[in-house]
């Protein structure tokens, strides 16, 4: 039987799936800082309460995204360095698309982008579209979804529900079991390295002061 672990750190946590032999074991440890010393040990942890090692593997998912930067910084370096030392594939899987995977109909998948903005994208229906960042507007949002009504699933599914009376939904399964089962679907034709899926530029201003100038 095929084992896929696929871990996500772009929010406030650090959350796991091991899909193996046909079962999934999910964990998530909330915290606002220190995923990067945490993850890697939570996964050991993980793999080791079911008898395995990180060379069992086959395959890993890895959650790009969109979220936090460096959240997002974390479990794909993460992702790159296991797969580079076990040589298995690493397949990224956004947010978006986890949220939607299993729905039937048209689903806009949706994400805080805060400040009043929301990510979305559309699956399913007549086209799907690609995820991009739109005001917290009901324009903007029916713009994202055109000529269609689609179940909204999501953090803020209520919110756009209220704007659009478009119905909210929840997910067929847990966020990292789909990462997870994406993963495991994409093993046979993974495209490249899993790369992070930012839609807005990072909140931190540039320094004000000029670079150094570096000595030869």
């Amino acid at each position: 039987m095929t084992t896929v672990l696929a871990f996500d750190t772009s929010d406030a946590r650090c959350a796991a799936a091991l899909l193996h032999q046909g079962k999934i074991t999910l964990r998530c440890d909330e915290m606002a800082k220190g995923q990067a010393e945490h993850l890697m040990p939570m996964l050991q942890e993980m793999l080791g309460d079911a008898g395995l090692g990180f060379g069992d593997l086959d395959g890993i998912g890895v959650g790009i995204g969109p979220g936090n930067f460096t959240g997002i910084r974390i479990s794909v370096s993460a992702a790159r360095g296991l797969a580079l030392g076990l040589n298995r594939p690493a397949i990224g899987v956004s947010t978006l698309e986890a949220l939607a995977f299993g729905a039937t109909g048209p689903v806009l998948s949706v994400a805080d982008a805060r400040q009043n903005r929301t990510y979305v994208q559309l699956f399913g229906g007549a086209a799907s579209s690609q995820p991009q960042m739109v005001a917290m507007e009901r324009d903007a949002i029916l713009n994202a979804a055109p000529e269609t009504t689609p179940a909204v699933i999501g953090s803020v599914a209520p919110a756009i529900s209220a704007l659009t009376g478009w119905p909210c939904a929840a997910p067929a399964m847990p966020l990292l079991e789909a990462m997870a089962r994406i993963a495991l679907s994409r093993l046979d034709a993974p495209c490249g390295a899993p790369a992070p899926l930012y839609l807005r530029p990072a909140d931190a201003a540039p320094a004000r002061d000029s670079a150094p100038v570096l000595l030869d």
